[in-house]
């Protein structure tokens, strides 16, 4: 096969997963890609394929069709399960032709036929990639529109890369999340990865400010509309003209302003209070919430058609604790830019501490987060941060994780005490129950120091109950 004239891929070393069971054809697609600019990781089977997505989501898989266990198709379904957004090009065989049109009907990308033609791979490959990434050729700009959001999660890594898609529409955005996760944050990013880029971003809280002003300051109002009303103020719909208008805590928004905002929605124009004249604004709207809007619709206290309006597109943030391999991550990001605002030489979390940080529950999210760090590094005295300053700072139990050896022993001794409870201390039946003949179910009793005639409902606390004893054993 003639060396490809192929394009150049449009994000510099682009990540990509290659599957295929025949290790020629895989050594040849490896150095095909490679020499094209892609960073390839090479796999032989579907499973090593989602273990390795479980490692490190690519920014495209490119798969056979045929391969042992499960097949190219499988594998399909299992990603786009995990990572809707996450491109997959199949490769097949003829036999195979009828299976990847279907796959294709279901979401796969594309598929090509073997012997592939190595400038049509590369093409579809660039073609594939460019949907989930905006047209600068240049790294920085590319990453720039997220450079404030600081992980390595694969939920935050499926997230990001439909923002990044949606960004590039005027389709409005419902932002879903607990407090803290970061809603306003996202929202930011999209604005940045949008063409309004170089427009104002703004964002307001409906839930913080009193229903009398949400209005005005929503709208806008004329000089005398109202006693307070000393000049024209201009409403964020105006200020945010060209740009983005983020509604935060949209489902606390009064009934009655709902109304007034749904117009505006429909009508793409504003009449500020006391005008008798509307004024065309040209906004992408992005709204956030961590109410459950579909119960605030059911109770009356949302509207269904503003709903609709509001929920083209939603985008669901992920818990700290559901991305727990960033919690390290942005806690030292968090300390180096606090440690520079506090004018500390803070070096980092001592092993101990960045454990009970990333075991801790979280409620609060990354703003919980990010205000631990700003306590511990205010009330550090050393270069390492400490265990002891992270728990005070904490103020609640860690979760506790076990090592494997510890989690079996627990789940042991746990399991044999409602056996015998179960049984009312036979150990006969309780071995029956666990499928263990006698002699194997003692052994795991001595090992766990549990003694069967304890667990006899007409124990008394002087009773031997040691195994070997005619009473506990029958």
């Amino acid at each position: 096969m003639n060396a490809p004239d192929a394009p150049r891929p449009s994000a510099p070393r682009a990540r990509l997963l290659v599957v295929d069971d025949d290790a020629d054809m895989l050594r040849l697609l490896s150095m095909r890609l490679g020499s094209a600019g892609y960073q390839v990781t090479s796999v032989g089977s579907a499973e090593a394929a989602l273990a390795q997505l479980d490692i490190e989501r690519p920014q495209l898989v490119l798969s056979d069709v045929r391969l042992p266990g499960k097949d190219g198709l499988a594998l399909f379904d299992e990603i786009r399960a995990r990572h809707p957004s996450l491109p997959v090009i199949l490769l097949t065989a003829h036999g195979t032709i009828p299976d990847a049109v279907e796959a294709t009907a279901r979401g796969v990308f594309t598929y090509l036929t073997k012997p592939y033609d190595a400038k049509e791979l590369l093409e579809k490959i660039a073609q594939a990639l460019a949907l989930g990434a905006p047209a600068s050729q240049n790294t920085h700009v590319d990453e720039a529109w997220r450079s404030e959001i600081v992980s390595r999660s694969n939920r935050m890594a499926d997230l990001l890369a439909e923002a990044r898609m949606v960004a590039q529409s005027d389709a409005s955005v419902l932002l879903r999340g607990d407090s803290g996760t970061g809603k306003e944050m996202l929202a930011r990013a999209i604005h940045k990865a949008s063409a309004r880029a170089n427009r104002p971003f703004i964002a307001v809280n409906c839930g913080a400010i009193p229903e009398a002003l949400l209005e005005s300051e929503l709208f806008g109002h004329m000089k005398g509309a109202f006693t307070d009303a000393v000049a024209n103020h201009k409403g964020l719909f105006q200020a945010a003209d060209g740009g983005t208008l983020l509604l935060d805590e949209i489902g606390d928004m009064p009934p009655a302003l709902q109304v007034k905002l749904l117009r505006v929605l429909q009508e793409r124009a504003v009449r500020p209070l006391g005008s008798s004249q509307s004024l065309p604004v040209d906004v992408r709207i992005i709204s956030a919430t961590h109410r459950d809007l579909e119960d605030a619709m059911a109770t009356a206290q949302f509207r269904e058609d503003l709903y609709y309006r509001l929920n083209v597109v939603t985008l669901t943030l992920p818990t700290l604790a559901e991305r727990r391999e960033d919690i390290a991550l942005l806690a030292n990001h968090f300390l180096a830019k606090l440690a520079a605002k506090y004018g500390k030489r803070s070096s980092g979390f001592a092993p101990e501490a960045l454990k009970a940080l990333t075991m801790a529950a979280w409620p609060g999210n990354v703003r919980q987060l990010y205000n631990v760090v700003e306590q511990v590094c205010a009330l550090s005295t050393t270069p390492l941060v400490s265990l002891a300053l992270v728990q005070r700072a904490l103020r609640t139990p860690s979760v506790e994780v076990l090592s494997f050896a510890d989690a079996k022993q627990r789940f042991e001794r746990e399991y044999l005490v409602g056996l015998l409870k179960m049984t009312d201390g036979n150990v006969a039946d309780a071995a029956r129950l666990a499928q263990r003949n006698r002699t194997e179910f003692y052994r795991l009793l001595q090992k766990h120091a549990l003694t069967p005639g304890l667990f006899k409902s007409d124990a008394t606390p002087g009773s031997s109950g040691v195994p070997g004893d005619p009473v506990a054993d029958e």
